[in-house]
């Protein structure tokens, strides 16, 4: 499912237009993605969280050379499943 493909089925469902629902979509994931820049957890209950992973910085090799290379310290988002979502996408679950 795309972004486009959510905002037609939100406006489809509540009746609403595309363009309010586009309106709503892109809220929802800016403000999500204001968060975790900001460092903040963000939870979905029973769907998925994200946070924020700090990966210090160390020295690694160029795989090509062997020589040491500087590797910078990095931040990524990280997303975890919810337990309602994993069962309803493992249906072999009882």
């Amino acid at each position: 499912m795309t972004q486009l493909d959510l905002i037609e089925a939100l406006a489809e469902k509540d009746g609403i237009t595309k363009e309010n629902a586009a309106r709503i979509v892109k809220t929802f994931f800016n403000s999500m993605t204001d968060a975790l820049e900001k460092g903040d957890r963000v939870e979905v209950r029973g769907l998925c969280s994200f946070n924020i992973k700090e990966y210090p910085a160390h020295m690694g090799k160029n795989p090509k050379t062997g020589e040491p290379v500087h590797v910078p310290a990095k931040k990524f988002p990280f997303f975890k499943c919810g337990k309602e979502l994993k069962k309803r996408v493992d249906y072999t679950q009882d």
